[in-house]
C-alpha cells in the first residue's frame, strides 16, 4: 500500500499521506514517498502547484519515531526532510488541513505557502506536553506567520486551536465546512496553477525574498528585473491579446 496517494488535475498535484490507522504520522517510509513524490511533481511540466493532505480522520499526527529518548540528531533531520522538502518546493503549495495536526505534523502544515483548515481540524503543537523541545523550526514557522504571542500561546501555554481559531489568528487563510475542504482547496490550488508556471515560480520566489526587506525602494528594485522579464515572454503578450479581445467585445 503506497503511504503517499498522487492524484493530478487541473494542473494541481493532490498528496495525500495514507496511514490512517496511524494516523498519518511522520515515519521513514512515509519521508521516503513524500520526497518521492515532490520530486516527480515537480519535475512534470504539467503541474503547477502541489495540496497536501492526510487521509481521513488525521492530516498527520506528528512524527513516528519509535524510542525518542534514544533519538540522534540524524534520526530528526531525516524525519524533518518530509516537511522540509514541501516547505523548499518552488512550486505553490497548500495545506489542506482535514484533521489533526500535532507536533511534525502541525510543521508539515506550516511549511506550506497557504493553509486550509476544515472546521474540524486541530492544530496541537504539543512538544511541552510530552517533555520535548519543539524541533524542525517550528518556533520560527509558527512565529512568522501567526505572530509571537500566538506562537507562546500554542507552544508554551498549550493552546489547541481549530479550523475557526486558527483562522482567526491568521495561522490558516480560511477555515470551511468539512465536506468542502477538498473542493476549495482544489480551486485555490488551480488558480495558481493556471499562472505560467514559471511566473508563478518567480513569484513565489520573489515573495519569499520580501521577509528580508526593510524599505520599499528596494522592494521596487527586486521586482523590476522579474517584472521585465515577464514581459518579455510569450505568454504575457498571449494572455494581454485575450483581454485586450475580451474588453472589445463588451
Amino acid at each position: 500500500m503506497a503511504l503517499v496517494n498522487t492524484q493530478i488535475r487541473d494542473g494541481v498535484a493532490t498528496l495525500t499521506l495514507n496511514n490512517p490507522s496511524e494516523r498519518n504520522t511522520l515515519t521513514a517510509d512515509m519521508v521516503t514517498e513524500i520526497v518521492g513524490a515532490m520530486d516527480r511533481a515537480e519535475a512534470d511540466p504539467g503541474v503547477g502547484a502541489v495540496v497536501v493532505t492526510g487521509a481521513p480522520p488525521a492530516f498527520c499526527a506528528g512524527a513516528n519515531l519509535g524510542n525518542l529518548a534514544e533519538a540522534t540528531a540524524e534520526g530528526l533531520e531525516a524525519i524533518y526532510e518530509g516537511f522540509l522538502r514541501i516547505a523548499r518546493s518552488p512550486l505553490p503549495t497548500l495545506a489542506a488541513v482535514n484533521g489533526a495536526a500535532v507536533g511534525a505534523g502541525m510543521n508539515l502544515a506550516l511549511g506550506c505557502d497557504v493553509r486550509i483548515a476544515a472546521a474540524s481540524a486541530r492544530f496541537d503543537t504539543r512538544f511541552l506536553q510530552i517533555g520535548i523541545h519543539p524541533g524542525g523550526g517550528h518556533t520560527w514557522m509558527l512565529r512568522r506567520i501567526a505572530g509571537p504571542q500566538a506562537a507562546h500561546a500554542a507552544v508554551v501555554f498549550g493552546e489547541v486551536l481549530d479550523g475557526a481559531e486558527a483562522e482567526r489568528i491568521g495561522l490558516v487563510w480560511r477555515c470551511v465546512p468539512d465536506d468542502e475542504l477538498a473542493t476549495t482547496a482544489q480551486t485555490m490550488a488551480a488558480r495558481a496553477a493556471s499562472a505560467p508556471r514559471d511566473l508563478a515560480i518567480a513569484v513565489k520566489s520573489t515573495i519569499d525574498q520580501m521577509a528580508d526587506i526593510a524599505e520599499h525602494r528596494d522592494a521596487v528594485a527586486l521586482e523590476l528585473e522579474p517584472q521585465l522579464w515577464s514581459t518579455r515572454q510569450p505568454w504575457f503578450a498571449e494572455r494581454l491579446a485575450a483581454l485586450q479581445q475580451r474588453i472589445s467585445k463588451r
